[in-house]
């Protein structure tokens, strides 16, 4: 019926690569297989106590049970803004550059409604996490895309990025406004430092452009390396805002708490699209999340090595069973090269297989975009015991290639 009225917004996105991954998961758990799943970064662990027990009072206090406010909470901005304090040593105003968001994603893809113009172009990496791109697609700006490289360390190759980056800004039309960086990276891992914000920042300025920061994963660092935020560089709120996430450092995915701090008029519009959109997150959950912010940090050291020991059991067990793989320096992924034996496959078609025949659920790495082909996304959401058992599983797999 109506066959006249279409939906053209939705028609730009495109099917969900990772949809036929998920529907064979799900048929195969229907009919009682069990399927080791590191397809998706979804937190395994318990949200600390401590937090629980706040949520449980505040949630017990009828004043707290009716609208909330879309920006967040007074004291939970506050904690936003002191957390930065401590932990980057930048000052930030809670009324004017802070903003707390239903998880990061609805916040960033808030933010990109509320700035971005129909025609407006936006410079993403290749390999990305999806909806960086598609935010810019369902507001009817057009995404312009370049490959991400990086090193054996997985360090960002920076003068390729920025040699990349200027030819985007010189050979597209019309010119972007916006550019979107994540480290650490979402899916392959790179990590950058301080130095390459400094530089991105700079040219910003020089090239007039605002950045969106995706930092989702910063509390996820091993082996020495603390990720850096843009906003310690000087000048950075002049052109910058941060996104982060409560989801992963606090085992919090479930509660949808995140925020977006920075420069003023862009958090000022994204304040003024939720004022239409929202009446905030349950009051109990902000305040909860207070808390985690404001008290004892060792919950969020304690998560951070949980996945650095499990990665490091999974690539001693998957190497042993014939998948190389590359230690990642930060967030809860491993960014794997198809199985040389397995290479002539594909992503998808690999990942099918691994599912169907191993029971191991992975991420293709073309679901993130052009350049991620040849690779699979590893999330490190199984314990131990489940990872040795992929690894058994695995190295049966492998043996008919």
């Amino acid at each position: 019926m109506f066959d006249e009225i279409s939906f053209d917004k939705i028609k730009r996105l495109p099917k969900y690569v990772f949809a036929a991954i998920n529907e064979i998961k799900l048929s195969m758990r229907q009919n009682g297989e069990d399927v080791i799943d590191f397809s998706m970064g979804n937190p395994d662990g318990p949200t600390p106590e401590h937090i629980i027990d706040k949520l449980c009072e505040s949630a017990r206090k009828p004043k707290n049970h009716g609208y909330s406010v879309s920006k967040g909470i007074y004291k939970l901005r506050v904690a936003i803004c002191d957390w930065y304090a401590r932990k980057y040593g930048i000052t930030l105003d809670p009324n004017t550059q802070a903003c707390v968001t239903m998880g990061s994603k609805e916040g960033y893809v808030h933010l990109v409604q509320a700035i971005t113009s129909p025609g407006d172009s936006a410079v993403i990496p290749d390999p990305a996490y999806p909806i960086h791109y598609y935010a810019f697609v369902l507001s009817g700006a057009n995404v312009v895309r370049f490959g991400l490289e990086w090193n054996e360390k997985s360090e960002l190759c920076v003068e390729s990025f920025f040699a990349q980056l200027e030819n985007a800004l010189r050979e597209s039309f019309p010119k972007p406004k916006f550019v979107v960086v994540n480290f650490p990276h979402n899916p392959t891992a790179v990590v950058v430092y301080k130095d390459f914000y400094e530089r991105l920042v700079a040219t910003a300025k020089k090239e007039r452009f605002y950045i969106i920061s995706d930092i989702a994963y910063a509390d996820l660092s091993f082996d020495g390396y603390q990720a850096p935020s843009i906003m310690e560089v000087e000048g950075a709120l002049d052109v910058a805002v941060e996104t982060y996430t409560l989801s992963k450092s606090y085992n919090m995915a479930g509660w949808r708490v995140g925020f977006v701090v920075g420069n003023t008029k862009m958090i000022d519009a994204l304040q003024k699209i939720k004022s239409w959109l929202d009446y905030g997150i349950y009051t109990p959950m902000q305040v909860a999340s207070t808390i985690a912010l404001n008290g004892p940090q060792q919950c969020v050291q304690d998560i951070a090595r949980t996945y650095e020991k499990r990665m490091e059991v999974l690539v001693q067990a998957f190497g042993e069973a014939g998948w190389e793989l590359q230690k990642s320096r930060a967030s809860m992924f491993i960014w794997a090269s198809l199985p040389r034996q397995c290479a002539h496959l594909g992503s998808m078609e690999f990942s099918k297989r691994l599912l169907q025949e191993a029971k191991i659920a992975v991420s293709p790495g073309v679901g993130f975009g052009e350049k991620g082909e040849g690779y699979v996304r590893i999330a490190l959401i199984e314990n131990e015991k489940r990872i040795r058992q992929a690894a058994k599983n695995l190295k049966a797999f492998l043996k008919q290639f």
